[in-house]
């Protein structure tokens, strides 16, 4: 995997544009800075892309350690979402999915549960987005924060083990081709 070091920038953009980003965001359930990414990512080879979005969920999960250390539950469910749905772009990326919507991650997470004879994977992703909602909500007490994150965090196990299997394989086939 490439290291890939994040930075902060101001950018000016017209007031249109980015009350055009916002809903995006909010349609997508995903933070503005999210969909500028994906946006900029999906002008990128399929190899970087998958990388970048690697790179993107350990981030998220620096991100979720750091608000959840802090006490901000809310915070911090959102950044697992984050994590979990990076995970699912590669995969889409890797299977040649689409990866954009609440749909697409589902038909993502389906398909990897069907694959692996794991249909657990789906109870996990039914977890994370839990968490999603507790972002826009402020339901979750910490007791089941807790054992949803734990859920979360295995599925991401899951998905990342599942992701070098398949990159793997990916790779072998290009060779052998």
């Amino acid at each position: 995997m490439i290291g890939v070091n994040f930075m902060s920038v101001t950018i000016e953009v017209p007031a249109e544009l980015y009350s055009g980003i916002h809903d995006i965001a909010r349609r997508y359930g995903k933070s503005v800075n999210q969909v500028i990414i994906e946006a900029l990512i999906n002008l990128l080879d399929p190899s970087k892309k998958i990388a970048l979005y690697l790179e993107l969920h350990e981030k998220f999960l620096r991100e979720f350690e750091r608000f959840y250390d802090a006490g901000d539950l809310v915070q911090a469910s959102e950044k697992l979402w984050g994590a979990i749905t990076a995970l699912l772009n590669a995969i889409g990326e890797l299977k040649n999915m689409p990866h954009y919507t609440h749909r697409d991650y589902s038909e993502i997470i389906e398909c990897v549960a069907e694959e692996v004879k794991n249909p657990q994977i789906t109870v996990m992703f039914a977890a994370a987005e839990r968490l999603h909602a507790n972002f826009y909500h402020a339901f979750l007490k910490k007791q089941t924060f807790d054992a949803l994150k734990e859920q979360v965090l295995a599925l991401a196990n899951i998905l990342k083990v599942y992701i070098q299997k398949r990159a793997r394989v990916s790779e072998e086939d290009k060779v052998n081709n």
